[in-house]
């Protein structure tokens, strides 16, 4: 018996013959006047104009139309030859979201508000250098390395933070060495790893040595050239862009190339130097940059500088900053934008990066946590800078209370359902819900409102100009698809 469908089950239905099809759930918003943008659940997407969508709604597709089979292949329709599609479909949104059965993995130590930088965009209250009573305890440590420990996530990677961490650096060693000791005891040890966020102006050859062997990953700040910098980082001696250059050598040298990361800030100052900045990252030979606005929390918004500029103001710097980045892939140079790689690999592939602000369900809580100095638990480090300012709407607990305590809180679980993008007003309805996320904790900042009302939201408004801007760059030029393909499998 022939193993093989005889020619005739593969024939097409007659061109004047609509094909009998079905619709899986799929979304659809406006690209332009002519074109729409079409995702399904799994965030798969196509471009298709108004008359061959008008068709396929009205179940008046043709078989033979262009159309026709690369909707089916990408699951927005099924038909006969084509009965496994739910099944298909249904598994590739189980791969999107495997990381919420996961839980919380990265768990964030403010070891201390203490900082010697004096930054106005800053987004906590800092506190001077010698006012210890702002570092945490060891006892408030110990109880909130159990928490860590008890989730259910394999891999944690716990991440100190300040204030400037390395002040409290007695106590960053002290939680590290425990934890790979609690970590030993466990039945299945986790895959444990440590990052510190620092500026690098008090960083010793004592503190890199304990990093490189420990495997303490290094994160910094750079917002660009020396002036730039320096302006939007000061500190007494007005030297700190000499201090994070020289410290990111010391740290590469230490610890290997790869052990030091950067982050930017965008302040009023930074939108007409975007090929500056980055061509200040080239020269540091970072591979990359994070193109991201300012917070609105803390001094950012006590010394109004999260006001200097607009969503609109910042999206032309991020565009420029882009096709900057483009344009030097194009001439050899191989160096990406972090947040557009993020959003690529959410468009182009079937994983989910876990970047807490593109999360749905939110990504506070379960995406990550944050144990403050006093022993105060929150869902987040916005929902800490949040608390800065007053409002503790995100406030889990405390460490001497217990991981269900603080994970069931309802305070977590009310945030995360009001805000679950799915079905939330207007989400639900927009094509781009895939690859976007729910972030209460901004919305609840800005509009006292977790879900937060769309068409004044500047969330929304730099996402979809986002997400149009990278999907008419990939139509409109094949390198650049190419390129952002590269990208999406890199993050």
């Amino acid at each position: 018996m022939s193993r093989f469908q005889p020619i005739t089950f593969f024939d097409r239905q007659p061109a004047e013959e609509q094909a009998q099809y079905e619709l899986l759930p799929f979304r659809f918003t406006p690209l332009d006047d002519e074109r729409y943008v079409a995702t399904n659940l799994a965030g798969e997407y196509r471009l298709i104009e108004r008359e061959p969508l008008q068709k396929l709604v009205d179940g008046e597709l043709r078989a033979t139309d262009p159309q026709y089979v690369e909707l089916r292949a990408r699951h927005f329709l099924t038909d006969a030859h084509s009965k496994m599609a739910a099944d298909l479909l249904a598994i590739k949104v189980r791969t999107r979201h495997e990381r919420l059965s996961q839980w919380t993995g990265l768990h964030m130590f403010v070891l201390t508000l203490r900082c010697e930088h004096a930054c106005p965009y800053c987004q906590v209250s800092r506190q001077s250098e010698d006012k210890e009573s702002f570092d945490m305890s060891r006892e408030h440590a110990a109880k909130a390395l159990a928490l860590a420990l008890r989730s259910p996530n394999p891999a944690i990677k716990l991440e100190f933070q300040g204030g400037e961490s390395f002040l409290n650096f007695d106590l960053m060693k002290y939680i590290v060495l425990r934890a790979k000791e609690e970590n030993s005891k466990l039945p299945v040890p986790k895959d444990l790893a440590f990052v510190a966020a620092t500026n690098l102006a008090v960083i010793t050859d004592e503190m890199l040595d304990f990093c490189g062997e420990h495997d303490v990953g290094i994160s910094t700040s750079l917002d660009g050239p020396r002036d730039l910098h320096n302006k939007n980082r000061p500190r007494p001696g007005g030297d700190s862009y000499e201090r994070t250059i020289t410290g990111i050598r010391k740290v590469r040298q230490k610890l290997g190339r790869t052990s030091a990361s950067a982050l930017m800030t965008t302040t009023a100052e930074s939108l007409p130097r975007v090929k500056e900045i980055i061509n200040e990252y080239l020269e540091q030979e970072f591979h990359g940059i994070f193109l991201r606005p300012l917070s609105p929390y803390g001094f950012a918004m006590k010394t109004k500088f999260y006001r200097a500029y607009d969503a609109t103001r910042w999206l032309r710097f991020y565009d420029e900053g882009l096709d900057y980045i483009i344009e030097l892939n194009r001439q050899g140079v191989d160096f990406l934008e972090y947040y557009s790689a993020t959003i690529l690999a959410k468009m182009l592939t079937s994983r989910d990066p876990g970047y807490v602000d593109l999360m749905s369900p939110a990504g506070i809580g379960i995406g990550g946590v944050v144990y403050n100095y006093d022993g105060t638990v929150y869902a987040g480090d916005e929902a800490r800078m949040l608390a800065e300012m007053g409002d503790t709407t995100f406030k889990l607990g405390t460490v001497n209370d217990s991981f269900e305590t603080l994970f069931t809180n309802e305070s977590l679980l009310d945030a995360l359902d009001q805000s679950f993008a799915y079905s939330a007003p207007m989400c639900h309805d927009c094509a781009f819900e895939p690859w976007c996320g729910a972030d209460p904790v901004f919305h609840w900042g800005q509009q006292k409102d977790f879900v937060g009302r769309k068409p004044e939201s500047e969330f929304c408004q730099r996402n979809m100009h986002i997400f149009k801007g990278l999907i008419r760059r990939m139509e409109e030029d094949t390198f650049v698809r190419q390129l952002f393909t590269r990208w999406a499998n890199l993050c």
